[in-house]
């Protein structure tokens, strides 16, 4: 929805590229010469390639979603069209969760190949006021390309993580080395100002702030209720953090603090307090 934000995100996605390509390209003219540098910088452009073009498939697949048929939850889609109108993307692939835990997160490339993934929990919770501020927020990303850089990160991050389980009975000390450099990726390309925005232009999609800032609350209390499971690497899809902020999990936040994104979005209508008092 900003050229700033569009273009801060594609230089990332290519930096991203750029960079595990020659770094890819350097190890192995090191061990094996030029030939070999050539063929494994041809394979990592092939791989960037291929992950460019399925992303908005890799991450709902991360998290074991399927895709939503086309007779499926009509009001859904309904609401996703309308709203991805008014961020000015096209109606992304929709993708179901089949848990409780209420949650939502966009993935892919951006506004012309991206889907959006909710959670049952979170279609039988959210108030249909709270679920337009979740699901606007989530398109304001895809609108930003944030997903590209996001999805993208979390699938490096991810496959970082899951090579640990090879090591065997070493898993742990691999863990111990492969966590943080994964983590590093999420800290360095991944800012929390991303949420703020996102929650700003989603406040003005949906012509108000307090759906959104009433459904980050609960999203956030949903946390104490209802046992969640997952990598933490996925960390940065969701619209709020829904691990516990200890061990492995706490590496990946890169989110704000709630209390501070439901506050500057309280702000953006000062006079609320006053209308609630006079009802």
């Amino acid at each position: 929805m900003g050229f700033w934000p569009t273009a801060r995100n594609l230089a990332k996605a290519w930096l991203l590229l750029l960079g595990s390509a020659a770094a890819v390209g350097a190890l192995f003219w090191w061990a094996s010469g030029y030939r070999a540098a050539s063929l494994a910088v041809f394979c990592v452009l092939l791989a960037a390639a291929a992950l460019y073009w399925y992303l908005d498939k890799v991450a709902p697949g991360m998290v074991g979603a399927r895709e939503l048929a086309a007779a499926e939850a009509p009001l859904l889609r309904s609401t996703v069209e309308r709203l991805a109108a008014r961020a000015g993307v096209a109606r992304p692939r929709l993708f179901l969760l089949d848990d409780g835990h209420p949650r939502a997160f966009a993935a892919g490339r951006g506004p012309r190949g991206a889907s959006l993934t909710v959670s049952a929990g979170l279609l039988s919770a959210a108030p249909p006021a709270e679920l337009d501020g979740i699901l606007a927020h989530e398109l304001v990303h895809v609108a930003n390309r944030d997903v590209l850089v996001q999805s993208i990160v979390v699938v490096l991050s991810g496959f970082l993580i899951e090579v640990t389980r090879l090591a065997g009975w070493f898993q742990r000390g691999f863990l111990f080395v492969l966590g943080p450099v994964a983590a590093s990726f999420a800290h360095l390309l991944l800012s929390p100002g991303r949420e703020y925005a996102a929650d700003r232009a989603a406040a003005g999609i949906c012509e108000s702030p307090h759906g959104l800032a009433d459904g980050l609350l609960r999203l956030e209390a949903a946390g104490s209720f209802v046992e969640f499971r997952a990598s933490p690497a996925t960390e940065p899809l969701y619209t709020v953090n829904p691990f516990a902020e200890q061990g492995l999990a706490a590496m990946f936040v890169t989110h704000p603090p709630l209390g501070e994104r439901v506050r500057r979005l309280r702000e953006l209508d000062p006079e609320w307090r006053d209308r609630l008092r006079a009802a």
